[in-house]
């Protein structure tokens, strides 16, 4: 686990340390999303948000259904009955 301790500097700003940014594969000018849960600010990239928004779905998910593959079949059907 990477810890560090920082300063507010002027505007709200905050500074990753490299190690941080390293370890989340970030650099000068990416985008990244903040999460203020349970008093807790957690910042994650792009990247990382979207595998735990896959990981949380998969979970309701059986494994040999893809949903890419029933969204498709919904609309064929859709369009049959149109």
């Amino acid at each position: 686990m990477l810890e560090s301790v920082t300063k507010l500097g002027e505007g709200g700003r905050i500074v990753v340390p490299s190690a941080f940014r390293k370890a989340l594969g970030i650099q000068t000018g990416d985008d990244l999303i903040m999460v203020l849960e349970n008093d807790e600010l957690r910042i994650m990239s792009p990247r990382r948000a979207i595998a735990r928004a896959r990981a949380l779905v998969r979970r309701y998910i059986p494994d040999d259904v893809r949903l890419s593959d029933e969204l498709l079949e919904d609309r064929r059907r859709e369009a049959e009955r149109e």
